[in-house]
């Protein structure tokens, strides 16, 4: 007969497990202290040296509370739920608040109960936060289309956390019915309402906040960050793989300020997470950047909890959650043992075991579109000024450029007389509508020799493709349709490599570490044979090009987007 947790508390029976001879990181009290902790029926039983079935040496180490992300999308590691796990979970994230805005957006109600089904039985404990903006905006062409109506039923579900990134911020603020329903239901349950607001300031920031968001992602700089303190709301750092404002914020962290401030990844591809690591790289970049060290763990971990109502998890105290994580140092934060809910999960950056996964299902048809014109990508500017995407290094943010163009008598750009710059489209890939945009991308991206074409286009994953001659961008779109998606590279008509992603054309059921390695290469043929901009990661900048919610000029299916007019402009820049 098993040992109650009652039990194991009042010293009847042994603890299951003992950590000796370690240094506790306590963010409760702002210590360190040398101890024990002992754990049983997956809670922290207290500090006693009490008898233990099972007794593990730390040797010094020092034990932190299970590192918290406090905004990702699972679908951007390109992993299903289980592999993801398996990813994370030796760099010391045991808890993920996640939005599967992707694949909502992709399959609707189908989405997201795959992502929660699939969810349940990890060891990661994943937060479903409710896709509040499926499409993300009107303008958009999704695979779906989520309601309040729709959303309801799931808010009582006890894995999930609220509403996701409200992205729509035109619409909150203009009272459309449908967004203030969405914010409204979650706020009835008493759940957190997520934001999403680049840029927003003074009075608008004021009625965001008091609709009812209460977190922030999108900050840039220190300002905003303070902004957004001082009316109450807490603040993500994130550090993805293309979005890495971490450094440009730790200067607008106070003693009295940091603990509104959290951590997250967001969008974060598995070769990044293997180089860099995860919450715990994170974590390392802080203090190297001047942040006390324990302050930093509390912003992974107890402000993470308290931020999302987890008022079971985020510190190392007696009835809490035994989510644990010894690491070497409090500079490197190099995780030597993982364990969720008192479990021994991962040992020096590896699984204990390999994690099942749950079947998708019909979430493998997702690639449908249209039969295609003669010429696709066809791009006429008569006045030769053109509107031009431009890139930021390491951003999202996109702008504007007027450029002039050589064009053909008929006003087509022929990128053959126009060296370095590229072609960049985005095809409906739903409902087959037969829907494209087609603009013009600044020849800071680099892209040579080819073209590169995904199904991972945030935020509604139409199929995005750019290259520098349009026969390789329509042979790169053919290949996609044929293996239902993920990223394609095309030279001279030939395949160069790709990496089938048939989740809904989002994520894959291969181990971690193979779809880490296909990306890693893809990555550096990216870079040695397409010769792609070092300040631009190759896919998740091409990826964010169709993302309208991020300033300042973006593409969809419908055309180019201009987001501070919120507006479809023409290619031609006199039009």
């Amino acid at each position: 007969m098993e040992a109650s947790y009652f039990d194991m508390v009042t010293g009847r029976a042994p603890a299951e497990l003992r950590i000796d001879n370690v240094r506790i990181v306590d963010v409760f009290s702002d210590e360190v202290r040398l101890g024990s902790v002992c754990v049983g029926d997956g809670r922290i039983l207290g500090f006693s040296k009490m008898e233990a079935l099972d007794v593990y040496d730390a040797q010094g180490a020092y034990l932190i509370p299970g590192l918290i992300d406090g905004h990702v999308h699972i679908e951007s590691s390109m992993l299903c739920p289980a592999r993801f796990a398996e990813l994370v979970l030796p760099f010391g994230t045991t808890t993920v608040v996640a939005d599967p805005h992707e694949i909502a957006n992709v399959k609707g109600m189908d989405g997201l109960r795959y992502m929660l089904e699939a969810s349940r039985e990890l060891p990661l404990s994943v937060r479903i936060m409710l896709s509040s903006c499926v499409p993300a905006l009107p303008i958009e062409d999704s695979g779906a289309t989520l309601e309040a109506a729709d959303l309801a039923p799931m808010l009582t579900d006890p894995d999930v956390g609220g509403l996701a990134e409200m992205m729509n911020v035109p619409g909150l603020l203009d009272g459309a019915p449908d967004v203030l329903a969405k914010v409204g239901i979650a706020r009835a349950a008493g759940k957190v309402v997520d934001g999403h607001a680049p840029m927003l300031s003074g009075r608008s920031l004021d009625a965001y906040v008091a609709l009812g968001v209460t977190t922030d992602h999108e900050c840039t700089t220190p300002e905003e960050l303070r902004e957004r303190v001082a009316r109450g709301m807490y603040v993500l750092l994130r550090e993805g793989s293309a979005g890495r404002e971490v450094k440009k914020l730790l200067p607008g962290l106070t003693t009295g300020n940091h603990r509104r401030c959290l951590f997250c990844t967001d969008d974060r591809q598995p070769a990044d997470i293997l180089e860099r690591g995860h919450i715990n790289g994170i974590l390392k970049m802080a203090v190297e950047g001047g942040l006390d060290a324990v302050d930093a763990v509390r912003m992974a971990t107890l402000n993470a909890a308290e931020c999302y109502g987890m008022r079971d998890r985020g510190a190392i105290a007696p009835g809490l959650r035994a989510d644990l994580v010894l690491v070497k140092d409090l500079k490197e934060f190099k995780v030597l043992a993982c364990w969720a809910q008192g479990r021994l999960v991962a040992r020096e950056g590896r699984m204990v075991e390999k994690l099942d996964m749950l079947w998708p299902g019909l979430l493998h048809s997702s690639v449908n579109i249209a039969p295609l014109p003669e010429r696709p990508f066809s791009v006429k500017v008569p006045s030769g000024k053109a509107r031009v995407i431009g890139l930021q290094p390491h951003s999202l943010i996109t702008e504007c450029r007027v450029q002039d163009v050589v064009t053909a008598e008929d006003g087509e750009v022929e990128l053959e007389a126009n060296p370095g710059l590229l072609k960049v489209a985005v095809i409906e890939r739903h409902h087959a509508t037969g829907k494209t945009g087609v603009g013009l991308l600044d020849a800071q991206y680099g892209l040579q020799n080819g073209a590169i074409a995904t199904t991972i286009a945030h935020d509604s994953h139409n199929i995005v493709v750019a290259g520098d001659n349009e026969d390789d961008m329509l042979a790169a779109v053919r290949e996609l349709e044929r293996i239902g998606g993920g990223i394609v590279m095309v030279a001279k008509g030939e395949v160069l490599d790709e990496l089938p992603l048939p989740i809904g054309g989002l994520m894959s059921d291969q181990p971690a570490d193979e779809v880490a390695q296909k990306l890693n290469e893809l990555l550096r043929l990216a870079c040695f044979h397409y010769r792609i901009w070092e300040g631009a990661d190759a896919f998740m900048t091409l990826s964010f090009l169709a993302l309208p919610v991020i300033p300042h000029f973006k593409i969809t299916a419908r055309g180019l987007f201009d987001g501070d007019t919120f507006s479809f402009v023409d290619v031609d820049a006199t039009k």
